[in-house]
């Protein structure tokens, strides 16, 4: 079934009794030219690129939930390419294109709205480290602009630049950043992977690796063992968990980062903001409720939940920044569990096991990467050799010390990724 402007307004005359279900809700077979364990957007992003580029449609999806039920709808829906260091700035300007077509793609709207990010600058030291960025940016051919303090003040009026501890001396503007409706992006990237042939099962949690003579030969779930000489992880926090059910130990931490969203006001805030020196970030949702995060709870957990303290500190930053968010309430926080790198990059690669591929390690790029994620996993596990744009990706990286892209330059502690 196609969208349309027209076929909403046919239905909404017919009492919407002509919508199908968006994908079916098929029974596992016992086997598949490939597996991929978890339903979230890069699971579901994956199944999808390898029926589209590489007509792989005798795939399933396993998820031991609902899809979409994890770190894809539990974020703060960020969509930037705004990276500095050769690796990651290639592959989120390749995201950033394909987030730019995926509504047409799909025909799912995903709500993707470029309204621009400005990452704001408190020092002369940042200043001119943000100007760098911007030229690796605009190098890359993405698009930044330097914003002085009144250039800053002119797009967002409601900050307080007053402040003595962290005064704006200016941002980083990047016009093509934006949000995106964090669970239509699974929804959508869903429906495209079933109407392809793909069978997306649901309550299907996976409990072992079968793995025979160094090669993969399928899995166990809890509806039954499921044959297949490919199956690709994709499970952001819980990567730990499955891999060491193939006998691995993967280089991540999986550590919780909070979100929050307050009830529904009138237009205030136009674009994204990321205020460096509180570690805050924000923009308004189209539904007119404040968005906005922090920094990861600080300890190892696999709970989908937050500790106050952080919410404190959390709530601390934004009336640094903004004050007039003081008088806003606070709906509701949720919690996703973020798989945490060494060096604060992702991995995507081939295991010590044939035919066991390993997609993690996102940290805090998991949402704006799904399409290039997806892509590159794919082109991965179709064709056994990397996508060009993800070539840095490996996982040997922390066992040897070449090639470790350490973004943020915080070190090979997890938490400070």
């Amino acid at each position: 079934m196609r969208y349309s402007g027209l076929r909403v307004l046919a239905e909404g005359l017919r009492g919407n009794r002509g919508w199908r279900p968006a994908w079916r809700k098929p029974a596992p077979r016992p086997g598949y030219d490939a597996i991929i364990i978890g339903g979230g957007g890069h699971g579901l992003a994956t199944a999808y690129y390898l029926a589209r580029n590489h007509g792989l449609t005798n795939v399933a999806v396993l998820e031991k939930g609902w899809l979409g039920g994890g770190n894809i709808g539990r974020n703060t829906t960020i969509v930037r390419a705004n990276y500095f260091l050769p690796g990651n700035s290639e592959f989120y300007s390749f995201s950033l294109k394909l987030w730019e077509g995926m509504e047409r793609e799909l025909n799912y709207n995903v709500m993707h709205s470029q309204r621009g990010l400005i990452n704001l600058f408190h020092s002369d030291g940042q200043r001119d480290a943000f100007a760098r960025r911007g030229n690796m940016m605009r190098a890359q051919g993405d698009d930044a602009v330097l914003l002085d303090r009144e250039g800053v003040r002119r797009m967002l009026p409601r900050l307080d630049y007053e402040q003595a501890r962290f005064p704006i001396y200016g941002g980083l503007y990047h016009p093509r950043g934006g949000t995106a409706r964090h669970d239509a992006v699974a929804w959508g990237y869903a429906r495209a992977a079933d109407a392809r042939g793909v069978d997306l099962i649901e309550n299907c949690e996976v409990t072992g690796i079968d793995i025979r003579d160094g090669r993969v030969k399928g899995v166990q779930t809890t509806r039954g063992a499921i044959w297949a000489p490919k199956v690709g992880i994709v499970v952001a926090g819980r990567s730990s968990q499955v891999a060491a059910m193939a006998g691995m130990r993967l280089p991540i931490e999986s550590h919780v980062l909070q979100a929050f969203v307050t009830e529904g006001l009138k237009p205030a805030l136009d674009h994204v903001v990321s205020f460096g020196m509180g570690h805050f970030y924000i923009s308004q949702s189209d539904k007119g409720g404040l968005v906005f995060g922090g920094d990861l709870d600080f300890y190892a957990s696999y709970a989908a939940r937050g500790n106050l303290p952080m919410v404190e500190h959390v709530m601390e930053a934004g009336m640094t920044l903004m004050p007039m968010i003081g008088r806003a309430k606070v709906l509701r926080s949720w919690g996703g569990i973020m798989d945490m790198s060494p060096d604060g990059s992702p991995v995507i690669d081939r295991t010590g096991v044939e035919g066991l591929y390993v997609n993690c390690g996102w940290n805090y790029g998991g949402f704006k990467a799904v399409p290039a994620s997806g892509w590159s996993m794919a082109h991965l596990m179709a064709t056994g050799q990397p996508w060009h744009d993800a070539a840095h990706f490996r996982l040997d990286r922390f066992r040897t010390g070449r090639g470790l892209m350490d973004e943020e330059g915080t070190g090979a502690q997890h938490n400070l990724h």
